[in-house]
């Protein structure tokens, strides 16, 4: 029950592709903390062009700016400078970025006429933030250290954020009538939210076996 489409091994794979760019805007002047707040304003241009319906704009965006979330980290390892605050503020700022992505999407949806979207947004952003809740309670409480959770359950944030992205740049490019245009953004929403919940109930139940183990 704790399978993940991300395993470990492929985190470290991933980690290490991105530390010659990390290192590279490094050398530009740029801090991990800045990269940081780079990353989150790029999620906001994706969120305003989901709200005024630029879907594939804002697909390759959420794509793009996902990627770049992950210098700010390698930035931070290959230089020495990881700190606790730099480590706050990634995790808020990429809650806030995922929350407000999921919000211009709903707003493009209502604008579309398309009421249902909007709900499906509206769950898809409280199943993701169920499964960040669950990883910081139980990290908090001393269950899985370190950065075990992130590894526990079928949909982290970058599965999620992938799905979403995909689902955006499909919707747009959907041939055929209005309906199945609105199929086709509803369906990644509807499978976030499915993919999330089982996440958290992944999680629940793992730290449920490590407090009995306890």
């Amino acid at each position: 029950m704790t399978g993940s489409f991300v395993s470990p091994a492929m985190r470290d794979r991933v980690r290490g592709l991105a530390t010659p760019v990390a290192m590279a805007l490094g050398r530009l002047g740029l801090t991990p903390n800045a990269l940081t707040l780079i990353g989150f304003g790029g999620t906001c241009v994706a969120a305003y062009a989901a709200a005024n319906r630029k879907w594939a704009i804002a697909g390759l965006l959420v794509l793009a700016f996902g990627v770049f979330d992950l210098f700010d980290g390698a930035l931070a390892r290959a230089t020495g400078r990881t700190s606790r605050l730099g480590a706050f503020l990634d995790s808020t700022f990429d809650r806030a970025g995922e929350a407000i992505v999921y919000i211009g999407v709903a707003a493009g949806a209502l604008s579309f006429g398309f009421k249902a979207g909007a709900i499906l947004s509206a769950a898809a952003m409280a199943a993701a933030f169920m499964v960040s809740y669950t990883r910081a309670k139980a990290e908090s409480l001393g269950f899985t250290p370190g950065t075990g959770m992130a590894s526990v359950g079928l949909a982290p944030r970058e599965i999620r954020l992938v799905i979403l992205a995909l689902g955006l740049i499909v919707a747009v490019g959907t041939s055929g009538d209005r309906a199945a245009k609105l199929a086709s953004l509803s369906a990644p929403l509807a499978l976030i939210v499915v993919l999330a919940t089982i996440t958290v109930i992944q999680r629940v139940l793992h730290v449920r076996s490590q407090a009995k183990e306890g």
